[in-house]
């Protein structure tokens, strides 16, 4: 019986492929979900330990994402050289242990310490946790896997606004991270009893010079990003960082191409498939990124609703995505990625313009329904694209792809809110705004229209990327594939 069959059990007689599924789900949620309620926690943060420079506080959110960029690109030759069944329970109790110790931080300083430390384990966990679910479903059941992630994936971010509200209104900033530790303990144990070993033999020897660069460039790199939000893309600072960050990820191409063991394969980005949902995962995570960023801000700068009433208006776009899910998984069989994701983006693109129009006197009702609808639209591209990503890579190379799709989505929403935060900045400054001032509430809603706009447009332009992703090369994903010709996977040319 070859691995990720449907026969294969696993718990009693749940397929071993959906408990591969579960622990996904719960690792990943909870990965994510704290991410977004930390910067719900941030003002909360910055009162109890008496720092009142944003900058310093914001070295909570900072911290973890540089141990994000630096630990992403390592975690798919970690799992194919040490197994991933070890790598993924590592990442567990990395993120867990280190979520326990953010709770019992006692300065700013600690909590930054702990926090960069949980990004080691939040790092690893995602990648390594995407190539266990795409080995055990095989290429054919993949949309039914997709279905199920697009659970964590929408409803994480959706959700930390809304839980963070909750725990700061009733408990303590404390309880952000105490939530990780049961979730990654269960998760641990079954872990332990169910999780299957799987190595590669062609993973290859550690490549210091690859990890050194990666390491480097990457954390330079959302580290530039993340100052270009409040400095601008011009300032010194950010391009002191950004300049050399693109100049060493540069050079990270040249010597991993020329490496017979790279720690990140960028060859396979020559498999036409890959590339292409990789240009449309970035253009996703980019708008996302961005209108979420300007949406929630507006809500609570301009509109003058609290973080748990902006996490609740904008909470129904997770409920778009759970509503689609699983009828997505099931057209996608049928009609392929291509479409679907044209559609999505464009759908998603449309919500971004419509919200650019709404004036302070909107109800918010109007909004939640925007949300639904951004929500199904999201579906409509993450469940394609994670079921046509890896279609056509072989076993050996999923946790090397994993990794590199990873660091795409990293990095391409460190640059959606970039950029969004820069616009805006320069929106606020032409109507002669400030940011949350009672007496400019007009000019701010201006200048967050503007901006809205602006990333509208660049989405609705930027959707004819899915143009590039051909249904015939994800045919090994669909129903169709039984009595389809040979799949294209071989086909690694550059050219579309």
């Amino acid at each position: 019986m070859q691995p990720g069959t449907t026969q294969q059990r696993g718990l009693g007689h749940v397929p071993y492929e959906y408990i591969v599924a579960t622990l996904a789900v719960f690792a990943i949620f909870m990965e994510l979900l704290d991410s977004t309620v930390v910067n719900v926690a941030l003002p909360t943060l910055g009162r109890d330990f008496d720092v009142h420079s944003p900058s310093t506080i914001q070295w909570v959110v900072t911290g973890y994402l540089l141990s994000l960029a630096v630990f992403i690109p390592i975690s798919g030759w970690a799992g194919d050289r040490f197994g991933t069944k070890r790598v993924f329970m590592f990442a567990l109790a990395v993120f867990t242990g280190a979520s326990a110790l953010c709770a019992s931080a006692w300065s700013i300083e600690s909590l930054v310490a702990f926090r960069v430390l949980q990004g080691v384990g939040g790092g690893m966990l995602s990648p390594v946790a995407f190539a266990t679910l795409w080995r055990a479903f095989p290429p054919e059941e993949r949309s039914k896997a997709a279905g199920i992630m697009v659970i964590p994936a929408a409803g994480a971010p959706a959700s930390g606004p809304v839980v963070g509200g909750i725990l700061l209104k009733y408990l303590s900033w404390h309880w952000i991270f105490i939530l990780n530790i049961p979730i990654g303990v269960a998760a641990l144990v079954i872990s332990a009893l169910y999780l299957r070993e799987h190595k590669e033999p062609s993973s290859g020897r550690f490549d210091p010079l690859g990890f050194v660069l990666s390491a480097a460039g990457l954390a330079m790199l959302v580290y530039a990003l993340s100052e270009a939000g409040d400095r601008g893309f011009r300032d010194a600072r950010v391009a002191a960082f950004g300049l050399p960050a693109i100049a060493l990820l540069v050079a990270f191409v040249v010597v991993e191409l020329r490496s017979k063991a790279p720690m990140l394969d960028v060859r396979i980005f020559l498999n036409r498939l890959f590339r292409a949902c990789n240009l449309a995962w970035v253009v996703t995570m980019f708008g996302f990124g961005s209108t979420i960023f300007l949406l929630t801000l507006e809500l609570q700068a301009a509109r003058g609703l609290s973080p748990l009433e902006s996490g609740l208006t904008t909470f129904p776009m997770a409920v778009g995505v759970m509503l689609v899910a699983q009828p997505a998984s099931r057209i996608y069989r049928v009609i392929g990625p291509r479409r679907m994701i044209l559609s999505g983006l464009v759908i998603s693109a449309l919500t971004t313009l419509a919200v650019a129009q709404l004036d302070l006197d909107a109800s918010l009702w109007v909004i939640r329904s925007l949300m639904i609808v951004r929500g199904v639209a999201f579906g409509f591209v993450l469940v394609p694209l994670q079921a046509a990503t890896y279609a056509n890579i072989a076993s050996k190379d999923t946790g090397r792809a994993t990794a590199l799709y990873n660091v795409n989505s990293q990095v391409a929403s460190s640059l959606g809110v970039a950029v969004a935060a820069s616009l805006l900045t320069n929106r606020l400054g032409h109507y002669g705004a400030i940011l949350g001032a009672p007496q400019t509430r007009d000019a701010s809603l201006s200048a967050f229209q503007d901006a809205l706009l602006i990333m509208g447009l660049v989405a609705l332009a930027a959707a004819s990327i899915a143009l590039l992703i051909r249904d015939a090369d994800a045919r090994a994903t669909m129903n169709r594939a039984a009595e389809a010709p040979a799949s294209p996977a071989a086909d690694t040319s550059p050219a579309g």
